[in-house]
């Protein structure tokens, strides 16, 4: 089985106290376009059905293992209870690949981000049920999560597998994976860390390979995509589109 990419020399992570959350920041909310701080958002939150089984896993389960967005800086550390690598994954949909690269590496802390309440339960279930103790959970935006809570040089890792593409034109500008945001993302990855994206929109996996590619802090590990390591497990949706012949992406860049 393929590893992890390994990190570079750890560092100390900032101190701060981490607020446990008691409840889910987002409930089906339509959010503006841009947030109350100027950027432009990723994401657009719709009223969807969160499930008697998601709602009351994050009733009973997310002041457990969730953390609370806030504007302070997040000590990792005391936040999983042990000093060991972190790898951030931004946007984890409904938790399956989050559990089971969890679960698959558990000397590894994995502190995901997600804004959509079924997803936040689906996860926090999958947690439960495979009693999965390495991970932890901000439901709230990932640009803002990054700004205010993250230290400098505290991760090992970043997973952005499968953003979504806004695959319009006009709605470009709001896809993750963009210059600005790649030139913070990388100030808070230790020398050494890495970042992996995955994509199945060929026209966003351009964009992000120039983007990854473009940012002098990083180097490419391949000679442009890369295969898909055995680390990051296969979707449903992702099987189904492999055998339709759709493509998927993989970019794994190193922090220098």
């Amino acid at each position: 089985m393929t590893e992890l990419p390994k990190p570079g020399k750890h560092h100390n992570a900032a101190s701060a106290q981490a607020n446990v959350a008691t409840r889910a920041d987002y409930c089906g909310v339509i959010l503006p376009e841009r947030s109350d701080r100027g950027h432009i958002r990723s994401f657009v939150l719709r009223q969807g059905r969160v499930s008697p089984a998601q709602q009351r896993a994050c009733d009973t389960l997310l002041p457990r293992y969730g953390i609370q967005y806030a504007t302070q800086l997040l000590d990792l550390t005391q936040a999983f209870g042990r000093d060991a690598p972190k790898i951030l994954e931004i946007g984890f949909g409904m938790g399956d690949s989050t559990a089971a690269i969890a679960l698959a590496h558990p000397e590894n802390d994995c502190l995901a981000l997600e804004v959509h309440t079924p997803g936040v339960g689906s996860l926090l279930n999958l947690i439960d049920a495979q009693q999965i103790g390495n991970i932890r959970i901000i439901q709230h935006d990932a640009v803002e999560v990054l700004r205010d809570m993250i230290a400098k040089e505290a991760l090992d890792g970043v997973h952005i597998f499968f953003p979504d593409p806004w695959h319009k034109t006009r709605h470009n500008k709001r896809r993750l994976i963009q210059a600005p945001f790649i030139a913070q993302l990388v100030q808070k990855i230790k020398p050494g860390g890495y970042i992996h994206a995955a994509t199945d929109w060929q026209d966003y996996a351009r964009q992000a390979l120039a983007v990854l590619s473009a940012e002098p802090l990083l180097e490419n590990t391949a000679a442009g995509y890369a295969p898909r390591p055995d680390y990051r497990p296969l979707t449903k949706f992702e099987q189904r589109g492999l055998r339709l012949g759709h493509g998927v992406w993989d970019m794994v860049f190193r922090r220098v």
